[in-house]
Order: structure tokens, then sequence, then C-alpha cells
């Protein structure tokens, strides 16, 4: 959520800010709202003052001998408007935060104009691009040949965009899984995190998927309203909700591993073969929990881990900025890492790796204690994939394949393989 001061002494500056994402922000009915809300506090405040006044007043009379019945009937009237004026004010306040959690982040000044993921700006590319003699083919039809990929049977045990891995692609998968897992804490010193895959009201709206994506989210229960996860991101931060961190515990470095449940419901139509977009899938999240000061540069080397593992696996990928249209609705810069896949000729997305400055921090009241201050401050939150681990898994079945179909498996995994040097 942004700074409520930046609507009450710059709401020109936001409003030009809001127009480079193309999202309309009614200053007009904001400010209407935000004069209504000062003069019912105002009023609120002089209700108070005078009831207090009149209270004072009832001692006094008392003391005197003299009759007090008439100060309680003002006492009296005084409650009923200030409890109306309370009741007013309370619903101004809630009609304004209905508003402010509706949005998005302010964009960084690098973030580029434009419109859709046509106007992202590629920063760098990594790796060669494999050569095949033949045809190559993608990882369904790769997946199916071996017959450890079943889309029919995840359609026979959920729906549409389930899949059910067997055999050696499933422990491929998990192999992925504990690589990440081991490079992330043993070389970039993050700490393993396990989460509850179900996450409360108060947990989605810290990170800022509730109000506004709730149909992007399967809804477990009711009483009480549980969510099934979206991603490791949203129990991971919420770590800090609500807590003010010491400046020598500072940054706090989380990865997690964990399934990531998604309704698609934007997404409709979008990527409806294969793996590329499923209902649920794995992921190995990486959060960095940081003081305002350093969040760009832990932006750029949480950015960096994932793409270590990319290089590690030795998997063609490219780094691209996120345009202005483009950019997440929490995130106030986005770097998109997209590997290389033959059986589709084309980048696709594996990872995301954002800065959200204090946006989601003023949501979860996550705060660090700056000595140097009189008060505790907003903490910056970044995280991203590192990396999605079913899009990990295509990426090596399509590079890695030769012509009969069989995967090679990449040098970095024959640990986690037992060995196994080639799938098929």
């Amino acid at each position: 959520m942004l700074d409520p001061r930046l609507f009450r002494n710059a709401i020109d500056f936001v409003k030009t800010q809001l127009d480079r994402r193309n999202f309309d922000f009614d200053v007009e009915a904001y400010q209407i709202l935000e004069s209504r809300r000062k003069q019912i506090q105002v009023k609120t405040q002089q209700l108070q003052n005078e009831r207090n006044l009149i209270s004072k007043k009832v001692g006094q009379t008392k003391a005197k001998g003299e009759d007090t019945k008439p100060l309680f009937a003002q006492i009296g009237d005084l409650g009923s408007e200030l409890k109306t004026a309370e009741s007013t004010l309370s619903e101004i306040q809630m009609q304004m935060t209905v508003i402010m959690e509706g949005i998005p982040n302010l964009l960084d000044e690098t973030v580029p104009a434009g419109k859709s993921e046509d106007d992202n700006i590629e920063i760098s590319r990594w790796g060669t691009l494999a050569k095949f003699s033949f045809e190559p083919k993608d990882h369904v039809d790769l997946g199916e040949s071996l017959e450890e990929m079943n889309f029919e049977l995840g359609v026979k045990l959920a729906s549409a965009r389930f899949v059910v891995l067997t055999g050696r692609l499933a422990r491929l998968q998990r192999a992925i899984i504990q690589f990440m897992l081991d490079t992330h804490t043993q070389e970039h010193d993050y700490t393993e995190t396990y989460v509850p895959f179900l996450a409360n009201v108060a947990s989605l709206r810290g990170t800022g998927q509730l109000p506004k994506f709730e149909d992007d989210l399967f809804k477990a229960s009711e009483d009480p309203a549980l969510y099934l996860i979206p991603t490791a991101e949203v129990p991971v931060t919420n770590i800090v909700r609500d807590t003010i961190i010491d400046a020598d515990d500072l940054p706090l470095k989380f990865t997690c591993h964990s399934p990531c449940f998604r309704s698609e419901a934007g997404a409709y139509g979008r990527d409806v073969r294969g793996m590329i977009r499923q209902h649920q899938f794995e992921k190995v999240e990486l959060v960095q929990i940081v003081k305002p000061e350093d969040s760009e540069q832990a932006h750029e080397q949480l950015t960096a881990d994932a793409e270590i593992i990319l290089q590690k696996l030795n998997l063609p990928y490219r780094k691209v900025l996120l345009c202005a249209g483009d950019t997440g609705f929490s995130a106030t810069k986005t770097y998109d890492l997209e590997v290389w896949l033959p059986g589709q000729n084309a980048y696709r997305e594996i990872s995301s790796c954002s800065n959200f400055k204090d946006f989601q921090a003023r949501r979860l009241q996550a705060r660090w204690r700056n000595l140097e201050m009189k008060k505790p401050e907003l903490v910056h939150t970044i995280n991203g994939s590192g990396l999605a681990a079913g899009r990990t898994l295509i990426a090596i079945m399509e590079n890695y394949q030769d012509e009969q179909g069989r995967i090679t498996i990449p040098e970095v995994l024959l640990p986690y393989m037992g060995n196994i040097k080639i799938i098929g």
C-alpha cells in the first residue's frame, strides 16, 4: 500500500506515476472523500472535547451540591451525536482503505514505458542455444513418449491443467528442487523455511493478493477463511508481519520450496498445452527483508542468485526488465528470467524477481529498529523464483533431448539422481 501522505501532499505526482501503468486513478473522487474525512474528523474531535468539558463540570457541580441532571442530558445528547459522527468517519475511512488497497505500487524511475510484454527490455543473454540435427520435440511429446508425464490422468484425478509425473521424471523434478535448495542455502546464505500451504486473509492482504486478486486464488474454507497459497512468497514474507526487527538482524534471507496453486482466472485460454501454466506447480522461492538503503542492491543480488541456477544447469536464458504495463501490482521493478525452450522455439519465463520497496511492508507493518531515528521504519521486501521447478524440468527435457527422445541428465544433478545419466 502506498504512503497515505503522498495522497495528501503530492496527489498530482501519484496520478502522474499511476498513469505510467495505465491505471485510472480518480483524483476528484478521492479528494471528495478526503475532504469529508477531514470535516467529520474535526467534528468528532470537537464533540469529544465538548463532552470531556461537560464531564468535568459534573464533578464541580456535584461538589457545589447543584443539580447535575441537565449536564447528564447534554452528555447523553453529545454521546449520540458523537456515535453517529464516529460511525460516519469509520465508514469513510473504510471506503478510502478499499481505494488504497486497489492502487498499485509506484514504479521505479528505471522502469521503461510500455503496455505489454512486447515492450519489455532485454538486458542480457547467457548461454548458447543448442543446435539439433533433428526437429526438437516439446516436453509434452517427450514426456508422453517416455510414458512418465500424463496429462489425461491429471484430468481424471482433478481437472485440466494438472499433470501426473511418474518414475524418473518425478525423481528429476525432486532432484531439481533439492539442488536449488542446496545451492541457495549453502552458497547464497539463505535460510531454508517450511511454511503452511494455506494462508489466511491477513497474510494474503499483506503481500497484495487480496482483495484485488481473489479470483486467482483457490479458497479452501470459509470459517476461518483460508486459501491455498499461490506462491511461498505469501507465508514467507508474512513471517515478519507485525514485527520490529533489530538492525543487526538484517538482511533476512529465506528460501522455501512449496507447491503453488493458481486458478489462472486472468489467463483464460493461454498456454493450455503442457506444463507451462498449471493450476498446481512446484517452486523454490527466494525472499529478502532488508533496510531501505539496501533494497536496490539486494534486488540485483537476488536476481543473480536465481541466474546461477540456470547457469549451473547450462540452460540458455535471457534477462528482461519489465515495462510499466507488465510490472505486477505490488512491484516497483521486476526482472524476468526467460529460459530457452527448443520445442517452442521461444524464451519463456522461469523466474520473476521483484523489488516491492515498502509497499508490502506498509500492509504488513513490518519494520526495523533504526537507532538513528526516534521510531521504527518500514523494511523493504524483495522476492523471486529460484526457480519454478516444473518449468526447469521442461527446460531440461527440451534442451537435453536426443533424436530418440531420451533426456541426458545435467551433470550437477547426477548426485541427486543416483547417477542415472539418461532417461529413456
